[in-house]
């Protein structure tokens, strides 16, 4: 269901910096119920989110963008950057490389 792993970092003056998991799970926990297309979202760490493969990322990254605006996360001239990590090929067990 969590298919995809999402980088989710926002910039300030010192370069980009990773979201911190308090605001992905802030937003993740609001949409459980009130926008059923992030309903398959997981944050799982600071900067980093895993969701299904019906979540689209711009409409997330302005969806989050928008939130953590409205919950003073996130000033004025910071903006949010989503991206999705590569996955490393799965190995097989016994294997060897």
């Amino acid at each position: 269901m969590f298919a995809r792993k999402i980088r989710v970092e926002y910039s300030s003056p010192q370069g980009p910096k990773p979201c911190p998991l308090k605001w992905l799970d802030n937003f993740a926990m609001r949409n459980f119920t009130n926008a059923s297309e992030f309903d398959d979202t997981l944050p799982v760490s600071d900067g980093l989110i895993e969701i299904g493969t019906n979540v689209g990322l711009d409409e997330m990254c302005k969806a989050m963008q928008h939130w953590f605006r409205t919950k003073g996360y996130l000033g004025q001239g910071s903006e949010l950057t989503v991206s999705e990590r590569e996955t490393p090929p799965a190995r097989l067990s016994g294997s060897r490389s």
